[in-house]
């Protein structure tokens, strides 16, 4: 991938992480936590369909369907697992 490219992954990446920051709300550190799951999973989305062939609304060298499914189930698995409470 170009320079260019990667730019645009993470702004896009970045971008889901804020909105679904002012979705469910929280602090700093949620705000750090969504930010750092939804570049996490865009990237895990790009690579896995990179590695099975799968091209789902492409943007220049980006698959911006399957990286952007890999963000929503990274943000929405990161946050379910976050908020689960151990009993003591």
């Amino acid at each position: 991938m170009t320079v260019p490219s990667l730019l645009l992954a993470l702004l896009i990446a970045l971008s889901y992480g804020v909105l679904y920051h002012l979705l469910r709300g929280g602090g700093g550190g949620r705000l750090l936590l969504y930010l750092l799951l939804s570049v996490l999973g865009f990237t895990a989305g790009h690579l896995f369909g990179a590695w099975r062939g799968w091209v789902f609304l492409p943007l220049g060298l980006l698959n911006l369907g399957m990286s952007s499914l890999g963000s929503v189930l990274f943000l929405l698995a990161g946050d379910w697992f976050s908020r689960t409470e151990t009993k003591p």
